[in-house]
């Protein structure tokens, strides 16, 4: 029998045997890489972790970039509510790696009768952005509505557009119960594809607690999307896909995601 680690860095646990990541009673997901990654960086507190050496350990067996990595660190952050620019968990060494902040300890099991005490995440500071909060604020009301809104947040790099989401984001996931999906644009090397950021969002949403409803709905509605995420179906399962959308245009890739989300949102 494998004998269960447990990293604690409060308030979290980190299920070593389980590949679980707790936050008092509450699992949160993380996609496996973003798991091994953080466990790594975990298992080294204080340390620096350079990018290769994560990439060769996370991902010994393929051949990735540091998009890979920065995707599961962006996942990693959310995941621990960490900022990047104030980091509690995990800092940035620019150019190098990463450096685990937080104080580990080691148990043979999880805290029982005396859960981790909560501490509260302060929320991202907002300085002069009124207007741009209140437009939001906007589009929420009317969504919340039946009205279909999408928008925009735009500007150079360094302004606040993450904060500026980031926090509208933690709001409204207050008021109600919701689906919130994300992917990130990373510059490519050579053939882009428009598609992955979309892809990225619909994987993450698959993988989350409800994703046999998000799967099955992609099944029946978006089969040519469902085909482009191969680690979500069994061979068999897969090949039958592949069957249905051969053939699969962007115009027909476009109409179904349309329809799916119709169907997941009435």
């Amino acid at each position: 029998m494998q004998e269960q680690r447990i990293l604690i860095f409060e308030p979290f646990c980190l299920d070593v045997g389980n590949e679980r990541l707790w936050r008092v009673q509450e699992v949160l997901h993380l996609t496996h890489k973003a798991f091994a990654v953080l466990h790594y960086l975990a298992e080294h507190a204080g340390q620096l972790v350079t990018k290769d050496e994560l990439l060769e350990v996370v991902w010994s067996q393929t051949s990735v970039g540091e998009a890979a990595l920065a995707v599961c660190m962006r996942e990693i952050r959310r995941a621990l509510g960490d900022q990047p620019r104030t980091p509690r968990f995990v800092a940035t060494v620019h150019g190098r790696g990463y450096r685990f902040l937080a104080t580990v300890t080691i148990a043979d099991r999880l805290p029982a009768s005396a859960p981790l005490p909560v501490l509260p995440f302060p929320p991202p500071l907002l300085v002069g952005r009124e207007a741009e909060c209140a437009q939001m604020q906007q589009w929420w009301a009317k969504a919340v509505q039946g009205e279909r809104q999408v928008g925009f947040v735009t500007g150079e790099a360094g302004i606040g557009k993450t904060t500026l989401v980031e926090a509208f984001l933690e709001r409204v996931r207050g008021e109600r119960t919701l689906w919130i999906c994300h992917g990130q644009c990373i510059e490519q090397y050579g053939a882009g594809d428009a598609y992955l950021p979309v892809l990225e969002a619909l994987g993450r949403l698959c993988r989350g607690p409800e994703g046999q409803h998000f799967s099955a709905f992609l099944d029946q509605y978006a089969p040519s999307w469902l085909v482009q995420m191969p680690t979500l179906r069994s061979t068999a399962e897969l090949d039958a896909l592949q069957r249905r959308g051969r053939g699969a245009t962007q115009a027909r890739m476009l109409r179904e995601l349309a329809e799916a989300i119709e169907a997941l949102t009435a």
